[in-house]
């Protein structure tokens, strides 16, 4: 009997270490405001069009986010106290989720955001809950994108010059946390200013990224759209401003997840161990 217990625990060890050990740590991490370039980012609300600012980064093994920050402007003397709601989007690289050929309307496509996001989270749905820090009261970035987004011929207009706010570190936990497989994404934030003066403006971060941020490669540039231009985005750097080109300030935290086997999989290793324990039954009989 004793030996026949081996056997079944030796059948059970081949299924486990099939299964793959713990989870892994990812964090991905731009750096810190470097000032070059400030950008709107908001949802739709009364009055306003939506505007999306996207940087990328990269998953290399199925990961589930957790957690993410970000760091931008607040301006025209608006507070977090009037702050409406801060949404997450995720898309991935063109020409994935997207028409294609595109439509014609921008000078590329290549390496842009995919033409619809792959998934979103914001705080009104309790897809996430934020925490908005004030940083420094009157940071300026040097040039800025709020109006200026358009289609060809008019994609350049050099940006609309200095803006100055309030530095806001924006620190977000995904009650829905965000599971992605490996592969290259879009991270987009949203900022909600329900003061008719004030917008939320994403802060460039360096490019190439530095100690103690995340280098990674192929690190592609930031771009930008609104509800005029969408499906279609623009190069923040390379069509617009002809500066940089630029990255954003953004972190994202979260573990790998690794995949179990597949049931059938799972039976066949175990069926590696009934031999066994049928010869050893014979065996004893």
């Amino acid at each position: 009997m004793k030996t026949i217990r081996l056997a079944v625990i030796f059948a059970a060890g081949a299924v486990l270490a099939a299964v793959p050990s713990g989870a892994q740590d990812y964090q991905f991490n731009s750096g810190s405001p470097d000032g070059l370039i400030a950008t709107a980012s908001r949802p739709d609300s009364t009055g306003r069009i939506e505007i999306e600012s996207a940087d990328d980064f990269i998953i290399a093994a199925p990961t589930r986010l957790t957690h993410s920050t970000f760091t931008g402007l607040i301006t025209g003397g608006a507070t977090s106290a009037d702050i409406g709601n801060v949404r997450v989007e995720i898309y991935r690289v063109f020409p994935n989720d997207s028409n294609n050929p595109p439509d014609g309307r921008v000078t590329t496509r290549v390496n842009s955001p995919s033409d619809v996001a792959l998934l979103s989270r914001d705080a009104l749905t309790a897809g996430l809950h934020f925490h908005a820090s004030a940083l420094s009261g009157n940071f300026a970035a040097a040039n800025s994108v709020l109006n200026g987004i358009n289609p060809i011929p008019g994609e350049f207009t050099g940006g609309e010059g200095p803006v100055t706010g309030v530095e806001t570190l924006f620190d977000v936990s995904f009650d829905v946390p965000v599971d992605l497989p490996a592969d290259h994404y879009f991270f987009v934030p949203q900022v909600q200013v329900n003061n008719p003066n004030g917008e939320f403006m994403w802060l460039s971060a360096p490019k190439p990224i530095v100690p103690p941020g995340t280098p990674f490669t192929p690190d592609l540039q930031t771009w930008i759209r609104n509800g005029n231009l969408a499906p279609d985005w623009l190069r923040v750097g390379t069509d617009i401003t002809h500066q940089g080109p630029f990255n954003g300030a953004f972190s994202l935290t979260g573990a790998t997840t690794p995949t179990i086997p597949e049931p059938s999989s799972l039976l066949l290793l175990l069926s590696a161990g009934l031999p066994a324990i049928g010869t050893l039954r014979r065996r004893k009989a």
